[in-house]
């Protein structure tokens, strides 16, 4: 049923910008912000740390999104390891900068769900238990940190996406959502979704903000590189009617994760340079930046940062240098 109502109302979304042109107005100030991975900036041969500094003193980035893997905070059952989440913190706050703490077991980043050895071999109901145990400690350590403005419930919670993942499901990401705000009813909460394949109405509903992906080009194992083809509108009239209709007490749509890196089917780390730098040009950068503004979100925040400084390591600073023209504005 879920599916059916999906397209239908895409399908209506497609005809309304069709015969009744949807120009939403782009916003005067955009905040810019990026992704932050320290187990994917390993996986591309980088000092995480190093990198991280960089990001906030070299680009001067001062709004971050940040995973709390639970395969890296609790490796071992009961035993709790936060030293990578409390530098990164305490970095940003240094610096001013504000950060969207993502809890839960789902998280940014292949293979989505970072689950710890230990918790492989339960059941979803005995796994998603402990889940909410790291979620409730998380949120209790950093809940009076300054660095921290948003919660994020997992990332892209209702989409089935992901390696040794969970079936997605509604009541227990509604138990993750219930906890947070009894922990901490300070703060709003973010729950991201699939800006293409994916209905939103769920993870607004149960939001205060929501966090929509947007990526142009994408890879299928059958079908090879596909590009997206949908007016930027399309994101922001989807956001308006599911608010007006069905979640008016939303109080915001952002992006993200706008795409900012190559797609590979493979993993970048395994893909030569050269493949990378075709399939995703600094043109390609700039047009989804531009695509970016005409949805009229006025937050966005971009996916690859990591990788921006992998290329530099292969002579190829222009991403880099394009970024630092973003967030010096």
């Amino acid at each position: 049923m879920n599916k059916k109502i999906s397209l239908i109302l895409i399908l209506a979304i497609l005809l309304t910008l069709i015969y009744y042109p949807y120009k939403p107005k782009i916003a005067e100030n955009i905040k810019y912000g990026v992704t932050f991975s320290p187990t994917y900036t390993q996986t591309l041969g980088l000092d995480w740390k190093s990198i991280y500094i960089n990001i906030l003193d070299d680009l001067k980035v001062r709004n971050l999104r940040i995973p709390t893997y639970w395969s890296t905070i609790e490796p071992r059952e009961g035993e709790f390891d936060y030293s990578s989440v409390d530098f990164m913190l305490d970095e940003a706050n240094k610096r001013d900068a504000k950060v969207i703490l993502v809890v839960g077991m789902k998280q940014p980043r292949w293979p989505e769900c970072h689950i710890p050895t230990w918790a492989k071999i339960l059941s979803p109901q005995e796994r998603h238990n402990k889940t909410l145990k790291v979620v409730e400690n998380t949120v209790n350590r950093y809940k009076d940190h300054a660095a921290v403005t948003y919660w994020q419930i997992e990332n892209e919670p209702l989409f089935k996406f992901g390696d040794h993942c969970d079936k997605p499901n509604a009541k227990f990401l509604k138990e993750k959502v219930e906890l947070v705000r009894q922990v901490d009813p300070s703060r709003p909460l973010l729950i991201t979704d699939s800006g293409e394949l994916s209905l939103w109405t769920e993870s607004m509903q149960l939001s205060d903000m929501f966090g929509t992906t947007l990526y142009r080009t994408v890879y299928n194992k059958y079908l090879g590189y596909l590009n997206w083809t949908l007016p930027p509108q399309f994101y922001t009239l989807k956001s308006d009617l599911i608010k007006k209709y069905f979640a008016p007490r939303n109080q915001k749509t952002i992006i993200a994760e706008l795409q900012a890196e190559p797609w590979s089917p493979i993993g970048l780390f395994e893909t030569p340079i050269e493949e990378q730098l075709k399939v995703f040009s600094l043109k390609d950068f700039q047009a989804n930046v531009d695509y970016a503004k005409k949805t009229g979100f006025d937050e966005i925040y971009l996916w690859g940062v990591e990788w921006w400084y992998f290329a530099k390591e292969f002579n190829h600073p222009e991403y880099l240098e394009y970024a630092k023209v973003l967030f010096n504005q």
